[in-house]
């Protein structure tokens, strides 16, 4: 059995969404969504739950991970965005989390706490990364 290139513009449903979007256009696909993302465990476990495109999450102490691509993008100009979840019992303090460097296979990234500006370590953290990759 031969394996071949299916190639196409458009990806179309048979009519089982409703309203008027009913198609999507493969440029969209391929430049529109997350090429890299993460849901990671940022306290004691130090683990990834699920991810795309990514090989590990290093722990780098309090408060501080980076994000290790299993493809490399193709340059460090990319548009990254992390969101984490709230401390337990203190979601009064919201998290923050912040870029600290970004490279074609990684990203590092800290958080804190909007009344703490020390880093700290956070239950769940979402990193996401949309760009080209190599």
């Amino acid at each position: 059995m031969a394996n071949g290139t299916i190639a196409f513009d458009t990806l179309s449903t048979s009519g089982q969404i409703s309203g008027t979007a009913k198609s999507v256009d493969t440029d969209y696909l391929a430049s529109g969504s997350a090429k890299a993302w993460a849901n990671y465990r940022g306290e004691a476990t130090n683990a990834i739950n699920a991810s795309l495109n990514t090989t590990s999450v290093t722990d780098n102490g309090t408060g501080d991970y980076t994000q290790n691509m299993t493809n490399n993008f193709s340059s460090a100009n990319n548009s990254y965005a992390v969101s984490t979840q709230a401390e337990p019992g203190n979601e009064d303090n919201g998290m923050f989390s912040y870029l600290q460097t970004f490279a074609a296979s990684t990203f590092r990234f800290g958080a804190r706490t909007a009344r703490n500006t020390s880093k700290t370590d956070v239950n769940f953290i979402f990193p996401k990364i949309h760009g080209d990759l190599a």
